[in-house]
């Protein structure tokens, strides 16, 4: 059958129609393809192509607050291999092997792989001295990358607090976990392109993407009495073999921690020789357990803001013991410590005079105060781990246990929590949270891009109720039980404090936690210290016997460290026979040399300059020293 002309031409306009539709589509997807995804697409291929070396960033520092470098970096490459342009893998094998005190199978089967690229677990953060060896084989396919491992320049040093990171750089405990995410920094990394069996494509250029370092975190920690801590903790723990020792330091005015260490310690490069349960607990955020002596602190202060007492007028008879409910509750001191001033009870740590300020208060009253200075509530430290405490059911709160409380007995606290309610109750009566982490600062500008300030919760006392507190525990040191930390003509403040530990609901015997809780200067505290030891053998279990020392130690060294003058007004300490002579440093400034002579016969001479005339001493006038010890004497001419 014969097609007409027009039949054909219809026909042919179809198709014509038709492949100017399929061109337009190819021509539009071909401009699609490469104008609008054809970067995209470029890169997708360049992937396949492409191999990466990675760059670890520099993990961030962590200084203290004067800067001084406390967790830092080495350098310490890793060893990484592409298994396609191995040449020789057996040869190369046994060569690797060697130098890096690996199995010579195990490493043929890494470097025959069918895998892109492999990390050569034994070629891990190994020495510079490997790493040399490694690149004078010239092995093609064996590439070093940069990497670094933690280090922590001073051991054991505030270990706790600091915390450790694992081989990947990233932290497990303490500060490094908590600021995981601001220290760890972006990967950089080395992009060469090879072919489909792994031959490197010479015509093209590599491309370095930089890592971006993690920043440094600058802590609240002064390591001058981090120093001095660590040192007393060192020397209690040999003196006493305990099974654990506790020490915060605080600036009472802002909550900012400036030492915290405990015992047993660990050394953060090698965590993994010590038990889970050394290096997972951080005892002084951590730890909970009763009080003691220490908890009065917080009685006292409620009866003092409640006018429930006053210190020098009010009086009590201690006969040795108190009846509460038909239970017999008892002084420390048998007998008892007879008729007193309430002054007198704080000084003598009086248990059945704190048991008659709790009754003075009232159950809801007492336990409001205990609440308000953070008791039974985390205080909010950057730390992981923080204990929370135990405090009685209001509803389960009897006579007995309301009197218990009163002086510390029954409740269970955190440390953290006594440091800072304690702050609180005689920096003007402020209850600060606490915190570690002062600064955040970029590592490669060194501009500070986070900075925490001083956080105050409430006002838990007034003013005047601190002052009295004050007063009353820098009478304690000097007068009472807290005598181990007086520090010559420095106002020191402070309470000591002995607690039965308990195990399956009893006490068990000559198994105390003694504890010293101090600050000073106490007419304007700068500085918090406290102090417990678990079970200190050979010796009497008492917070004045073992812990208020430890503290007087700390608390001297500090407050030279702080640069806190001597203060001119302190309360006289009660002397003992076996305490030493003191003798108050006269003023000689002026005097001529032979003067001097006649004015300092108890005491030795360090002489320095020229001259006829005394211009400068040191210490100065009115500081107590004791007999035989040397001041410094400058020399000159007389101005005058």
């Amino acid at each position: 059958m014969r097609v007409s002309n027009v039949t054909v031409r219809k026909r042919l306009a179809i198709a014509l129609a038709a492949g100017i539709i399929i061109f337009f589509i190819i021509d539009i997807r071909l401009g699609i393809v490469q104008f609008l995804r054809g970067d995209e697409l470029t890169s997708l291929a360049e992937d396949l192509w492409s191999r990466n070396i990675p760059f670890e960033p520099k993990r961030g520092e962590i200084l203290d607050r004067n800067g001084v470098e406390l967790a830092t970096n080495i350098s310490a490459p890793t060893v990484y291999v592409i298994p396609r342009q191995i040449e020789n893998p057996g040869e190369a094998a046994e060569q690797l092997a060697s130098i890096l005190n690996m199995d010579k199978q195990k490493a043929y089967e890494l470097l025959t792989k069918k895998t892109m690229s492999v990390r050569i677990p034994e070629g891990r953060k190994i020495s510079h001295e490997k790493a040399k060896k490694i690149k004078a084989l010239g092995l093609k396919g064996v590439y070093i990358a940069e990497d670094s491992k933690r280090h922590y320049p001073f051991g054991s040093y505030l270990s706790h607090v600091l915390g450790f990171a694992g081989s990947d750089n990233q932290g497990l405990m303490g500060i490094e976990l908590t600021y995981d995410k601001e220290l760890s920094g972006e990967k950089g990394y080395v992009k060469f392109y090879s072919d489909a069996k792994g031959k490197r494509l010479e015509n093209m250029a590599d491309d370095y993407k930089a890592p971006v370092d993690g920043n440094d975190v600058k802590l609240t920690i002064d390591s001058k009495i981090q120093t001095i801590v660590e040192r007393e903790l060192d020397n209690a723990e040999a003196t006493y073999n305990p099974d654990g020792i506790i020490a915060i330091a605080m600036d009472p005015n802002s909550g900012e921690i400036l030492a915290m260490s405990s015992r047993p310690s660990f050394d953060p490069a090698n965590f993994q020789k010590v038990p889970p349960e050394v290096y997972n607990r951080n005892l002084p955020v951590w730890s909970s357990y009763e009080p003691g002596s220490t908890f009065k602190i917080i009685t006292l202060a409620a009866a003092l803001e409640e006018g429930k007492v006053n210190l020098d007028k009010d009086t009590f008879f201690d006969p040795g013991h108190v009846e509460v409910a038909g239970a017999t509750l008892r002084c420390w001191k048998r007998g008892g410590h007879g008729s007193q001033t309430y002054l007198e009870v704080v000084e003598n740590s009086c248990n059945p005079g704190f048991v008659q300020l709790g009754e003075r208060l009232g159950k809801d009253k007492l336990f409001q105060y205990i609440k308000d200075f953070g008791f039974g509530a985390k205080t909010g430290i950057d730390l992981a781990g923080e204990g929370t405490g135990i405090m009685f059911n209001m509803d389960r709160v009897g006579p007995v246990e309301q009197a218990t409380t009163a002086f510390g007995q029954g409740v269970s606290v955190t440390p953290i929590q006594q440091v800072t309610a304690v702050s609180a109750a005689v920096n003007g009566g402020i209850l600060y949270t606490p915190y570690i982490a002062k600064e955040l600062i970029d590592s490669t500008t060194g501009e500070v891009v986070m900075e925490k300030k001083p956080k105050a919760k409430r006002r838990v006392i007034s003013e005047e109720t601190s002052k009295e507190v004050r007063r009353a525990l820098e009478s304690v040191v000097a007068k009472g039980s807290g005598a181990g930390a007086f520090v010559e003509s420095y106002r020191v403040g402070g309470k000591t404090g002995t607690a039965q530990k308990a195990e399956n609901g009893r006490y068990l015997e000559n198994n105390h936690i003694v504890s010293f809780i101090g600050f000073a200067p106490a007419d304007k505290p700068e500085v918090v210290i406290y102090v417990a030891v678990d079970n200190p053998k050979g010796t009497v279990q008492f917070g004045g016997v073992v812990a208020a020392p430890i503290v007087g130690k700390i608390m001297e060294d500090s407050l030279h460290a702080l640069d806190v003058k001597p203060r001119k007004n302190q309360i006289e300490k009660e002397r003992k026979w076996n305490d030493p002579v003191m003798i108050e440093v006269p003023n000689v400034v002026g005097m001529t040399k032979n003067e001097l002579q006649t004015q300092l016969l108890d005491l030795k001479l360090d002489i320095a300059g020229q001259g006829n005339y005394v211009i400068k001493q040191a210490p100065e006038a009115g500081v107590k020293i004791k007999e035989g010890s040397t001041i410094r004497i400058y020399l000159g001419e007389n101005t005058e």
